[in-house]
């Protein structure tokens, strides 16, 4: 498990993209500091990552998520709260591999944010899920979290909300046992790679969402 001072640990100087044993050509949209956070979940990684794209799902385990909407086939509209205050705002998914990776970068400029989850089978037959997140706050609150001491304290704030949002994912799969759905495409690049071409008369998008 990930722990709390992980989130102040510095990413390898590997800008733009990363090559995994796989060969693949990976994001690594993440730099300097950020949060990184693992739990491993009694599922098969199928299982996992066929549940984590289901992202309209989200509100029923999150505690700050309060709805999801579908824009477009890699966009997905994040509605986020605590009491009442609300935030809505767009993400992109720009790489996703089926049950291993997945890369996405928030739309907005205010504030600005990137992560990425990987998917890991573990010798017990689990899946180790790791997400890692860069949050850069603009505006006043860029100005209030510049010093050192202020910086480290978002990094644990962000590490525990990460953290506790995994731990209710686990709670969630774990209880269900198998997932309600599956979006199994490849995404490269923000597109959406088709392993077999769509029928000339066919204009209907394939949704990523459940």
């Amino acid at each position: 498990m990930a722990h709390e001072d992980d989130a102040r640990r510095a990413v390898p100087d590997t800008p733009g993209k990363r090559t995994d044993g796989d060969g693949v050509r990976r994001r690594r949209p993440l730099r300097e500091q950020h949060v990184e956070e693992t739990v491993e979940v009694a599922v098969p990684v199928r299982t996992a990552y066929n549940q984590w794209t289901q992202f309209k799902t989200f509100p029923r385990f999150s505690s700050v998520v309060r709805d999801v909407e579908q824009l477009r086939p890699t966009v997905t509209a994040w509605t986020i709260g605590w009491g009442p205050l609300h935030h809505r705002f767009a993400v992109e998914i720009v790489e996703q591999d089926p049950d291993a990776y997945l890369a996405w970068r928030g739309l907005e400029q205010h504030p600005s944010h990137e992560g990425e989850v990987e998917f890991r089978a573990t010798e017990s037959g689990g899946t180790a899920i790791t997400v890692r997140m860069l949050l850069e706050p603009r505006g006043v609150a860029g100005v209030l979290t510049r010093s050192s001491p202020a910086a480290r304290l978002a990094a644990r704030v962000g590490a525990r909300l990460v953290r506790g949002e995994l731990m209710a994912f686990k709670r969630f799969i774990e209880g269900l046992g198998r997932e309600g759905g599956a979006w199994r495409s490849t995404i490269r690049n923000g597109r959406v790679q088709h392993d077999h071409p769509e029928p000339p008369r066919s204009r209907v998008a394939q949704w990523p969402v459940g």
